[in-house]
């Protein structure tokens, strides 16, 4: 257990960094893709902003333990089986989510696909940190 809530935290702090500077990198040369988010879908009151904040250490809390229970079934050295991770998690996790995402709210299909792709580089990030620190 100690394993993984040390590389839970560990992948949570990277992920923290990564994601944002990712964002601020993202609105200083992609402007135009955060226009959607002035909309009042996504205006929040400022009781929840803690939980938009500590989404990346909930996120790599969660995988850590997925990660525990099927490490064993990712081959390779710990660059391959975390993309392998990142990319299983992408699939049985994130499309599903994105597709009813995006069936059910008014927003924009590049939304859509960014958001698929932030969280596939989150979970791929964290699955090179779970197989360095809990192979």
């Amino acid at each position: 257990m100690k394993k993984v809530l040390t590389s839970g935290l560990i992948a949570g702090v990277i992920l923290s960094i990564v994601s944002y500077g990712g964002l601020f990198l993202a609105i200083q040369f992609f402007p135009e893709a955060f226009l959607e988010y002035n909309y009042p879908l996504f205006q929040t009151d400022s009781e929840r902003d803690i939980l938009f904040y500590t989404h990346a250490l909930v996120l790599s809390l969660a995988l850590a333990m997925l990660w525990q229970r099927f490490k064993g079934l990712f081959n390779g050295n710990y660059l391959l089986r975390g993309l392998e991770f990142g990319f299983m998690y992408g699939l049985v996790a994130l499309l599903p989510i994105m597709w009813i995402t995006y069936s059910s709210l008014d927003i924009t299909l590049i939304t859509v696909a960014t958001w698929f792709l932030y969280g596939l580089v989150q979970a791929t990030i964290a699955g090179v940190v779970f197989a360095k620190f809990n192979p």
